[in-house]
């Protein structure tokens, strides 16, 4: 197979189908978060109308979107068809045991996995409630930032959590204090006022297959969530691993 070669991508886009390879390109350009339309020229090598021609379509079909700011990022589809591969008996039980945390804790309770090289929301428990935001099911972040991204990346081999350090807003001494603690917890991340506490989901063998997350604001989870909540997310992370199909 040919690869083509742009700077800042190393990966095969050889299908045999022009725009195909083309929209491959515009594609992992935003697997890193949000871009400008000038950055995916930059990084992709595309010119700006075939950037932006190809954007566009995508976004009609839902598989690239725009962010608050006017950036072009992964599409909700990509998600949803992601929920459907990895449907298993783990997602079956999560609608049950997120509500429960939820009504237990009064905040919002979401199941995150790896997905392309970021984190995929696959199930979620919201709490409806003004000035609190939700996350359907189905939309992706990137691994830089957050609770969620430090649990997915914190007990992966040495060479991904490295590679996954140097775009992060964390660090690795950050990573090696997760999996002393167990879990994760960030203020402010999202929004100036949001609390989240995450937990590994592990399957067979012990590997972390998902990420569990709490997540409200201040006043509902204080700013030391696990001090109160830790117990019952943790007991909540390892009934979903119980289930797990790895």
């Amino acid at each position: 197979m040919t690869t083509m070669s742009f700077p800042g991508l190393a990966l095969p886009h050889d299908s045999g189908v022009g725009v195909l390879n083309k929209a491959s390109l515009l594609l992992s350009v935003l697997e890193d978060g949000p871009a400008s339309l000038s950055r995916i020229v930059v990084v992709s090598g595309l010119t700006r109308p075939t950037a932006h021609r190809l954007a566009l379509a995508l976004e009609r079909l839902r598989l690239v979107t725009r962010d608050a700011g006017g950036r072009f990022q992964l599409g909700p589809r990509l998600g949803e068809m992601a929920v459907v591969v990895h449907g298993d008996r783990m997602l079956d039980l999560a609608g049950s045991v997120l509500a429960g945390l939820r009504d237990r804790t009064g905040a919002s309770a979401r199941l995150y996995r790896r997905c392309e090289g970021g984190q995929l929301c696959v199930a979620g428990a919201e709490v409806a409630a003004a000035g609190q935001e939700t996350v359907p099911v189905g939309t992706a972040f990137s691994l830089r930032s957050g609770a969620v991204a430090q649990v997915l990346l914190a007990w992966e081999q040495p060479e991904v959590l490295y590679a996954g350090v140097t775009r992060a807003r964390f660090t690795a001494a950050a990573l090696t204090q997760v999996r002393r603690r167990g879990w994760a917890q960030t203020l402010g991340v999202w929004d100036t006022d949001v609390v989240t506490l995450a937990a590994p989901v592990r399957g067979p063998g012990g590997r972390v297959v998902a990420a569990l997350s709490l997540s409200g604001p201040v006043p509902v989870l204080t700013r030391e969530p696990a001090r109160e909540f830790g117990g019952a997310v943790i007991d909540a992370a390892l009934r979903l691993g119980e289930a797990s199909d790895g």
